[in-house]
């Protein structure tokens, strides 16, 4: 099992004066991070695509790219690009230069993204939210087949014998498709042999189990290899070493965080008692202990049988100290109970 974290790159707070860090300091707040997320021994770093003052990660492949200089054997990917906003040949050539620079541990990872800021910001109409997804991933997968590449659409200019480069060693990109759980997508990976990649932010993860089921099935059917059928999933959580402790700390983030959203979008802020439900077993915030955490992995894992789980510590404004703190739990106290129980994953694995 590959264990990891994701960041959309939340503004830490300084826990000594209460004073929020700027968008910049929160990009190199990142770099710190997966650098000693790589000397804890965990596995992935992804970075998700978002364009707002409080998670100004707009520019994944950049951020790693400046991670792939200081680490050497972790993978590094997004979580999610916002494929329907973006260009596929520029996303391609971004993260097969990341691919280059990191000598192959870039991975892709294309969604379409649980917030729409990025529709206005470069352009696009909402009401194309899924004829932009649907053809701009096919003009992905076209560019990973190789080149030259030619295509043509509605969303975009048409390509004739495009050579699109850098081009990564191994001949393609691992490209995994994100979903929040529509069975239409766990269709559509399984269907073109892609590994799925299921966020889950909210109620009971088991009722995954379905959807992982459905991919594998679509997967058989299109006869693909059994390397290719590969789940991660990416949940909300926190490690502290006391289990309650770490509950309180991270509900005052988490509302935070819930609040704001619930402002913009216009549903209730959370309660208490609904997050103490969704932080207990069977919950889809993974909060507490490493054995308590580590439990619930694996638990997971028996319902799924998902190679990777990663997950989203830093949202709100947590102090970068306490960011720091739960990464090298993850890696130092979580990974090695999960590994005794499963095995440790291969850290490199085929396109």
């Amino acid at each position: 099992m590959q264990l990891g974290v994701y960041s959309f790159g939340s503004t830490a707070r300084d826990p000594e004066n209460g004073t929020v860090a700027t968008t910049a300091q929160a990009t190199r707040n990142l770099l710190e991070a997966i650098t000693l997320a790589e000397e804890v021994g965990l596995d992935y770093f992804g970075i998700g695509e978002h364009h707002t003052a409080e998670m100004p990660a707009s520019s994944a492949a950049t951020i790693l790219a400046g991670a792939a200089t200081r680490t050497r054997r972790i993978r590094l990917g997004s979580a999610v690009t916002v494929l329907s906003t973006d260009d596929p040949v520029r996303v391609y050539q971004q993260f097969a230069t990341l691919d280059a620079l990191s000598d192959g541990r870039a991975e892709i990872t294309a969604g379409r993204g649980s917030s729409t800021e990025s529709f206005p910001l470069f352009g696009h109409d909402l009401a194309d939210y899924d004829r932009l997804y649907a053809e701009k991933l096919d003009l992905l997968l076209a560019i990973d087949a190789g080149d030259p590449v030619t295509w043509s659409g509605t969303t975009r200019s048409p390509l004739d014998h495009a050579v699109i480069v850098p081009r990564p060693d191994r001949g393609s990109l691992p490209i995994w498709l994100g979903t929040g759980g529509n069975p239409g997508s766990s269709i559509r990976a399984g269907r073109a042999g892609l590994p799925i990649s299921y966020g889950i932010i909210g109620g009971q993860p088991a009722r995954f189990a379905a959807l992982a089921d459905l991919y594998r099935r679509a997967a058989e059917q299109e006869s693909v290899p059994t390397e290719q059928v590969r789940i991660s999933v990416a949940t909300p959580g926190f490690v502290g070493t006391d289990g309650p402790a770490a509950r309180d700390l991270w509900w005052t983030e988490w509302n935070r965080m819930m609040t704001g959203i619930g402002q913009q979008r216009g549903f209730a802020p959370p309660s208490r008692q609904a997050y103490d439900h969704d932080t207990a077993p069977g919950g889809a915030l993974f909060v507490g202990s490493p054995d308590e955490v580590a439990e619930r992995i694996l638990v997971l894992h028996g319902q799924m049988g998902h190679m990777r789980q990663f997950f989203q510590v830093d949202l709100g404004h947590l102090p970068q100290r306490d960011f720091l703190r739960t990464i090298e739990l993850l890696g130092t106290a979580v990974k090695p109970l999960v590994d005794a129980e499963l095995g440790p994953e291969p850290a490199v694995l085929p396109a």
